[in-house]
């Protein structure tokens, strides 16, 4: 009430929880207001956040459905069961290991990256709504190195072995990670590249028209 609708400035409160935080951990978490879990938790968590932060790092491998509907989290796991990012919408899912099967089911926004060591991973993947290919072939640096960043904070928060091999050997690993995306979500955000591309070209022809007509 006392903030109104902007709420509380981003990090006003940031909590470091340790232990298990049971069920629902930060359901309807504000603006401002960030927590941390070092430990274990059940369903829910996070569910309708209303613009607070929830980090959470996982030290192994998760379960099934990990990142189920996942709709803007950034996430790094070092192995999934069955269904991982099924029915995804959007965010980033970094694996640096093996998933079990149907990934991506029902996936129609967001990226993951899966750290394929053993080429078997296209196997795995449910191919319905998703293309799948080479890191290094179908990313740009920037996005490269959004994938090393994400790997880094996950190595400085977990101290994973796993991770800290990746990252010593980076140019070697890179070329391992395969890259998840919705076929449609790449068209659209596709399509929206060349509109701001002739947007911009339009501006610049419009303002040197302009320009050469007042020198006239």
């Amino acid at each position: 009430k006392r903030y109104g609708e902007e709420g509380l400035p981003n990090g006003t409160i940031h909590l470091k929880l340790k232990g298990h935080g049971g069920q629902g951990l930060a359901f309807g978490l504000a603006k401002g207001v960030r927590l941390d879990l070092e430990g274990g938790s059940n369903d829910y968590d996070g569910k309708a956040l209303s613009g607070g932060e929830l980090s959470a790092y996982f030290s192994g491998k998760a379960g099934e459905r990990f990142c189920v509907r996942n709709s803007g989290v950034k996430a790094v796991v070092e192995g999934v069961g069955d269904h991982g990012c099924e029915y995804m919408t959007g965010g980033r899912v970094v694996v640096l290991g093996s998933t079990g099967r149907n990934f991506a089911a029902g996936m129609s926004g967001g990226i993951a990256y899966i750290f394929d060591e053993d080429d078997s991973f296209q196997k795995k993947c449910n191919m319905g709504m998703v293309g799948v290919g080479p890191l290094t072939e179908t990313a740009s640096d920037a996005e490269m190195q959004e994938v090393k960043a994400l790997i880094t904070k996950h190595l400085e928060r977990t101290q994973s072995p796993k991770a800290q091999k990746v990252l010593d050997n980076w140019d070697a690993s890179v070329a391992k990670f395969m890259r998840v995306m919705p076929s449609d979500y790449e068209r659209v955000l596709l399509q929206g590249a060349a509109v701001v591309k002739e947007t911009k070209k339009s501006a610049s022809a419009s303002a040197y028209t302009s320009h050469k007509a007042m020198i006239t």
